[in-house]
C-alpha cells in the first residue's frame, strides 16, 4: 500500500500576506504540515504543490517533493479538487490525503490514528472535523429564521455537530478528480478544539501561537493545620492565571483533598514523594511550581532527574533546594538571600474578589471587629479571642469570628453563635465583604494579614509559630499594631481595648500606613516574572 500527502500552498493569501511563509513560534506555517507529514509513520511520499518560490525552498529543505503549480491553479476561485488531482493525477498509489497547512496544531499520532481509521474501515474518504454542538439557526427561502435543534440545552448535552477543519482529508486515490476528493463511504475523524484551528486571519494567527506557546504546567502544594491553608489558596488563585488546566499534586498524607474546597481544577493525590517522582517520570511539564515550604537539595536534585521541566518555580521557601530552582517568590519576607529570590510584599498575591474593594471609611467609633487566623489557627487564637469577647465589657461591640477549613473543633466554636455580640463563620466566600463591614481586626501574620492591609482595616497581628515571627510586611513600620508569637490573653485583652478606644484621626493614620503598599498587583508581577524566564 502507497500513500501520497499533498500540501497545497500557494502564494497569494490576500487576508493575510505570506501566511504559508509567515513564523509561527519561531517556524513557517507550511513547516508544521510537512514535518507531521514526513513523520507519519503511514505516509510514503509527501508532496508540496505551490507557486512559491520561498515555499519550494522550505520544502525541499525539509526533504519533500514539489509540484509547481500551474498559473490556472491559483486564483482565488480555484477549489482544492483541481489542486489535488493534478498533483497525484499520475501517480501510482492507493491512498491521497490532503493536508492544509493552515492547520498547523495538528497532533502526529491523530493524524495516524485518522489513517489507520480510514485503512481499518475501508473508507473512500475520511474527513477531519470538530465537534461543536451550538443553539444555532437557519434561514428557509423565504429569508426566515427557524431554530436548528429540536430541544435547547446545555450545550453539554446537545447531539453531536461536525464541522470540516482543514487538517486533512483522506481520500483514495480512485475517487479524486478535479471536481471531487469523496467517494461514497465517507466519515468524519474527530479531532480536538486545539488541533482545529484553521488560519484565515491575524486573530486566528495569534490564537494558535498562544496555544503553541501554551506550557504543560503543574503544582506540588500541602496544606494542613500545622503547615496553614495560604499555600493552597495561592496554588489555586495562581493556577486560574495559566491558559491550561494545570495538575495540582498534593500529597494524601499530609493534605486532605477538601482543604482544596468545591474547585474543578485537575487535583491529584500521591502516596508520597516516591509516588510522585514515579508520575513526574512519566508527565513531564514545562513548568513545575514547588509551594510545600522547605524544599532540600535532594528533593530537587530527584525532581529534576525525573521531570526536567524547562523551569522551576518555589513559594515561600528558604530551605537548601532554592539553589536548584529557576525562581524563588517569597512575599512574606523582605531580604533575599539568592539572586533569583523575589521578597517582600510586591509578590503577594491577591485573591481576584479583593481587587472590587476599596479602603473601608473610618467611623467615628469602633463597633465591629474582625477576627481571623487563617484555615488552620494551630495556636488556637480563635478560641481564646471568643473567651475575650464573652466578657461583659465587650457586648455592645459585635465580634465577626472567620474560621477555616483546616480549623480543628469547628462545631465546638460554631456553638458560640448562641452569643448575641459574637457571629462565628466557617469557610466563607464573602470574605472582602465581611471585613468591610468591620471597624478594627485582630489576626495572624499571613496572608489575612495581607487582605486586611489592602482594605485599610487597623489590625492587631501576632504571629502562630516562629516562622511567621520573620514575616516581615504585618510589622508596626506597615501599620499594623504586632505583638508578638503567642502573647498572653492579658495583652491580646489590653491591645483590643486599646484599639477600640483609638480616635478617628488615630485609626485615619493607621489606615494611611497600611495603604502605602502597593499589594493588589503582585499576580501581575509574579505572572511576568514567570513567562519572563
Amino acid at each position: 500500500m502507497k500513500i501520497i500527502a499533498i500540501i497545497p500552498a500557494r502564494a497569494g493569501s490576500k487576508g493575510v500576506p505570506n501566511k504559508n511563509i509567515r513564523l509561527l513560534n519561531g517556524k513557517p506555517l507550511v513547516y508544521y504540515s510537512i514535518k507531521n507529514a514526513l513523520e507519519s509513520q503511514y505516509i510514503d511520499e509527501v508532496i508540496v504543490s505551490t507557486d512559491s518560490k520561498e515555499v519550494e525552498i522550505i520544502a525541499k529543505q525539509m526533504g519533500a517533493k514539489v509540484r509547481w503549480r500551474d498559473e490556472r491553479l491559483c486564483g482565488d476561485e480555484v477549489t482544492l479538487d483541481g489542486v489535488i488531482y493534478d498533483a497525484i493525477k499520475d501517480k501510482k498509489c492507493d491512498y491521497v490525503i490532503t493536508m492544509q497547512p493552515t492547520s498547523p496544531t495538528l497532533d502526529k499520532a491523530t493524524l495516524d490514528n485518522a489513517i489507520k481509521y480510514a485503512i481499518e474501515n475501508d473508507l473512500d474518504t475520511v474527513i477531519s472535523g470538530v465537534n461543536t454542538p451550538h443553539l444555532a439557526w437557519k434561514k428557509d427561502e423565504n429569508n426566515n429564521k427557524y431554530p436548528d435543534y429540536k430541544e435547547r440545552l446545555n450545550r453539554q448535552y446537545l447531539p453531536p455537530y461536525y464541522l470540516e477543519t482543514g487538517a486533512f482529508v483522506i481520500s483514495k486515490k480512485n475517487v479524486v478528480t478535479e471536481k471531487t476528493r469523496i467517494g461514497k463511504k465517507v466519515d468524519i475523524y474527530e479531532i480536538s478544539e486545539n488541533e482545529a484551528i484553521d488560519i484565515d486571519t491575524f486573530a486566528d494567527l495569534k490564537y494558535c501561537e498562544d496555544i503553541m506557546n501554551n506550557q504543560k504546567v503543574a503544582f506540588y502544594v500541602n496544606g494542613n493545620t500545622k503547615r496553614g491553608m495560604g499555600h493552597i489558596y495561592r496554588c489555586l488563585e495562581l493556577a486560574d492565571e495559566f491558559y491550561v488546566k494545570p495538575d495540582i499534586y498534593y500529597d494524601i498524607n499530609q493534605t486532605d483533598i477538601n482543604l482544596f474546597g468545591t474547585t474543578t481544577h485537575n487535583l491529584i493525590g500521591v502516596d508520597g514523594i516516591q509516588e510522585l517522582f514515579e508520575i513526574l517520570s512519566e508527565n513531564k511539564y514545562n513548568l513545575f511550581i514547588n509551594d510545600v515550604l522547605n524544599t532540600t537539595i535532594d528533593y530537587m536534585i530527584a525532581l529534576k532527574k525525573c521531570n526536567p521541566a524547562k523551569k522551576i518555580i518555589n513559594f515561600e521557601d528558604d530551605g537548601e533546594g532554592i539553589y536548584k530552582s529557576d525562581l524563588v517568590i517569597n512575599a512574606l519576607y523582605q531580604d533575599p538571600t539568592i539572586d533569583h529570590m523575589k521578597t517582600g510584599e510586591k509578590y503577594y498575591i491577591c485573591a481576584k474578589t479583593f481587587m472590587f474593594y476599596e479602603a473601608i471609611k473610618i467611623k467615628e467609633e469602633v463597633k465591629k471587629i474582625f477576627i481571623s487566623f487563617g484555615g488552620a489557627d494551630p495556636q488556637n487564637y480563635t478560641d481564646r479571642l471568643v473567651e475575650i469577647a464573652k466578657k461583659d465589657k465587650y457586648k455592645k461591640y459585635e465580634f465577626i469570628f472567620v474560621i477555616g477549613r483546616a480549623k480543628q473543633n469547628v462545631e465546638e466554636l460554631m456553638k458560640y453563635n448562641s452569643i448575641e455580640n459574637i457571629e462565628m463563620l466557617y469557610d466563607v466566600r464573602n470574605m472582602p465583604e465581611l471585613m468591610s463591614d468591620c471597624d478594627i481586626a485582630i489576626t495572624s501574620r499571613g496572608r489575612t494579614g495581607y487582605e486586611l492591609a489592602i482594605l485599610g482595616i487597623p489590625t492587631i497581628a501576632m504571629a502562630q509559630n516562629t516562622r511567621e515571627e520573620k514575616h516581615g510586611f504585618v510589622s508596626h513600620e506597615n501599620g499594623f499594631n504586632y505583638i508578638g508569637l503567642n502573647p498572653s490573653d492579658s495583652i491580646i485583652e489590653s491591645n483590643l481595648d486599646m484599639y477600640i478606644s483609638l480616635s478617628l484621626e488615630e485609626r485615619e493614620k493607621k489606615q494611611s500606613e497600611l495603604l502605602e503598599h502597593d499589594l493588589r498587583e503582585g499576580r501581575k508581577r509574579v505572572i511576568n516574572l514567570i513567562n519572563s524566564l
